[in-house]
């Protein structure tokens, strides 16, 4: 299969043993050649730029490198793995995307979804629990790996905001919109000049990193990157509203699942979108894209304001890529990059912010953390009527 089949860009993932990457990085070269250089702090454009001459990058946080090498270096990297040392597992790296489409434009905006009154809060912080809870998410650092964030939004100015591009040639600023669209669910105001509020953690630290490019498309060594540096900066959760779409029986990435697991043990829960590749109207339910399907990645499903699961919400096809848990993503209202300003689109790219910043209010409210946070999560959600398969643990509820 070549690389083009595959859907792959031509670079390896490399996982290494935890606490070997000086290690890794001298057997990588010594069987295959390859040279990849070492930082504890990812500052640049991320994987895809590589550095200087090197041909890859390790991303010391997590014990990761993200390679280019030939076939014959790939098939010695792999040879590697099943021998003692500190090369584990060798992937192909994939391509991912976002996970919305738009429904309206703002000037059609009828102040309404379904029968649920929009004026002063969005239907979907109404269906999360927020006007019940006192929690803002203040002191919580999140991270929304995306296609940016807008950053001369009006409704963010005076916002504790740091923003990282590890897209090769584009700068932080986000060209797309999908992005600014989910850091205002997640960590938007509750009280804008205009419109109704639309953020959930509305006072949670904001750390934005642009993985995907203004295409809508990326990488997974830019969402490594991502990652790395939202651990290494101790945010508390990770929001991820992009995937890649799976086949059923697919397995899930067992580079990324460590990573998740390692991540967690560093405090930071990872949460992400199941997919739009249903058409349950016609009877198809596809199975948890990656990398979702990760059992170590708290994968979000989409309902409707009516609670109903989303048409092209991906399911619990198979047995270890499952459904945990379900956020508002049908219609859903906020920021959007300028002049346009808001939004409305649908998508589990809108449910995963939503759950984010339920995760953000319940990090403050109980300092829960990791596997906890996960726990809580679980236990507080509403519970709804749909099968397990589809919804997981319910509806995210606030504190």
């Amino acid at each position: 299969m070549t690389t083009a089949e595959s859907g792959g860009t031509g670079r390896y993932l490399v996982l290494l043993e935890e606490n070997a990457t000086a290690a890794g990085v001298h057997t990588m070269e010594r069987v295959a050649g390859v040279r990849a250089a070492s930082t504890a702090d990812v500052t640049g454009a991320g994987a895809a730029a590589m550095l200087g001459d090197a041909d890859g990058l390790v991303l010391h946080e997590l014990g990761v490198a993200v390679v280019r090498a030939a076939d014959d270096q790939a098939d010695a990297l792999t040879r590697a793995t099943g021998e003692r040392g500190p090369v584990a597992r060798v992937e192909r790296e994939r391509v991912v995307h976002t996970y919305a489409t738009p429904t309206k434009e703002p000037e059609e905006d009828r102040g309404t979804v379904g029968t649920v009154d929009e004026t002063a809060l969005t239907w979907g912080l109404r269906a999360v629990g927020v006007p019940g809870s006192a929690a803002t998410g203040a002191g919580i650092r999140v991270a929304v790996l995306d296609t940016g964030v807008a950053r001369d939004h009006p409704d963010l100015a005076g916002r504790a905001l740091e923003a990282r591009s590890f897209v090769d040639g584009e700068d932080v600023d986000d060209g797309h919109g999908h992005g600014t669209h989910c850091v205002g669910t997640a960590c938007g105001p509750r009280t804008p000049d205009t419109g109704p509020g639309y953020g959930v953690a509305h006072e949670a630290e904001i750390y934005a990193g642009k993985v995907l490019g203004d295409s809508g498309s990326g990488t997974d060594g830019g969402i490594l990157s991502g990652i790395s540096w939202a651990v290494s900066n101790g945010c508390a959760v990770v929001s991820l509203s992009l995937g890649s779409a799976t086949r059923p029986g697919d397995p899930h990435s067992e580079i990324f699942e460590t990573v998740a697991r390692r991540a967690l043990r560093r405090g930071t829960l990872m949460v992400a979108a199941a997919g739009n590749e249903s058409d349950r109207a016609r009877g198809r339910i596809a199975p948890v894209s990656h990398p979702a399907n990760c059992p170590s990645i708290l994968a979000v499903g989409a309902v409707d304001a009516e609670h109903r699961v989303a048409d092209f919400s991906c399911g619990s096809v198979d047995p270890d890529g499952a459904v945990d848990l379900v956020g508002p993503g049908v219609d859903v209202y906020s920021s959007w990059t300028l002049p346009t300003r808001y939004q409305r689109i649908s998508g589990t790219s809108m449910a995963t912010p939503h759950v984010a910043g339920v995760a953000a209010l319940i990090a403050q409210e109980h300092g829960a953390r990791d596997w906890e946070l996960w726990a809580r999560l679980g236990q507080s959600a509403l519970r709804l009527p749909s099968p397990s398969t589809d919804v997981g643990s319910g509806l995210a509820q606030a504190p």
